[in-house]
């Protein structure tokens, strides 16, 4: 079974379900998830996990995204995208610098209330199920960070960004609020994601490609070790002696690991390590350098499982 990451490059017309499933088909592997919705004309990176690397879905799922988008002013619709059934146009009589101060004010953290055309529970019904019955309901706004905003292009109607945004932001809910403040309404017309964490657009692969290295057998050459988006921590190495408690999943007390000496000793020919410091988590390898999960620091240094790979 393959285990890893793959760095999909999604095209338009697929939903995130359309890639697992013929990812499936691709490798003749069944474990296989993806790591956070793209709408179907939406396109860019998909990261998709495969065998014991599906237990990164959530995870990666909820690190920070940069998007491309192109907003339109003057329309609004039901689905906050132009898909959607328009409900109102405008006039726009915003000037150029206008909607760029307007839509930069949305930089930092402000409430977003989701589209009704989203795959957001409320009562434990997927909000775009009952948008479909044509039932509108009350959503609670939610706190969103858009941590940066680049203007790219403005061809008025038509407004390009790039947004880098945290865990639940809805860009089209973003191009409605923008119009709303604009005074004419706005939609959504384009969304690419560029960026989800590490995993960027220029690294990905379409769906064809993916097929294309199978059949010249060079496909592992592209999967993406798990331990690999989480080198920003540091790693121990655990001892002989205490792997069968690592096997086991269970506590890992100081006597049984080594640490890391740190990058920049390193550099300097010292051997001094890391500080570890209470609540700290940390990558954990067995003695021959497999990586097995990772660990919570704990009272002692003694370290706790936090997410197993094994």
């Amino acid at each position: 079974m393959i285990s890893g990451i793959l760095n999909i490059k999604k095209e338009a017309g697929f939903t995130s379900h359309d890639v697992v499933a013929k990812l499936r088909g691709i490798v003749h592997q069944k474990k296989i998830g993806h790591t956070g919705t793209l709408d179907p004309d939406a396109t860019g990176v998909l990261p998709v996990c495969l065998g014991k690397a599906t237990k990164l879905c959530d995870i990666i799922g909820d690190w920070d995204k940069t998007y491309e988008a192109v907003l339109l002013l003057g329309k609004e619709t039901d689905t906050e995208d132009t898909s959607g059934k328009i409900l109102e146009e405008k006039e726009v009589t915003v000037t150029e610098e206008e909607i760029q101060n307007i839509i930069l004010s949305f930089q930092g953290t402000y409430d977003q209330i989701p589209p009704m055309y989203s795959a957001k529970k409320v009562n434990g019904k997927k909000l775009y199920e009952l948008a479909r019955q044509g039932i509108v309901i009350e959503r609670k706004p939610c706190p969103v960070t858009l941590s940066s905003i680049h203007i790219k292009k403005i061809e008025l109607p038509y407004v390009t960004f790039e947004v880098t945004c945290s865990k639940g932001t809805y860009i089209r809910s973003l191009c409605r609020d923008i119009g709303v403040k604009a005074g004419c309404g706005g939609c959504m017309a384009g969304l690419i994601r560029t960026r989800v964490s590490s995993f960027r657009i220029e690294e990905g692969f379409t769906l064809s490609e993916v097929e294309e290295m199978r059949d010249r057998d060079t496909l592992s050459e592209h999967i993406i070790p798990v331990d690999k988006v989480f080198l920003h921590l540091p790693a121990v190495f655990v001892k002989e002696k205490g792997e069968k408690l690592l096997y086991n999943g269970n506590p890992i007390t100081v006597d049984l690991y080594e640490k890391e000496p740190s990058a920049e000793r390193q550099n300097a020919n010292e051997k001094q390590e890391y500080i570890y410091t209470v609540s700290d988590r940390v990558r954990v390898y067995d003695s021959h350098h497999n990586f097995i999960g990772i660990y919570q620091l704990q009272e002692n240094q003694v370290l706790k499982p936090y997410k197993l790979f094994l």
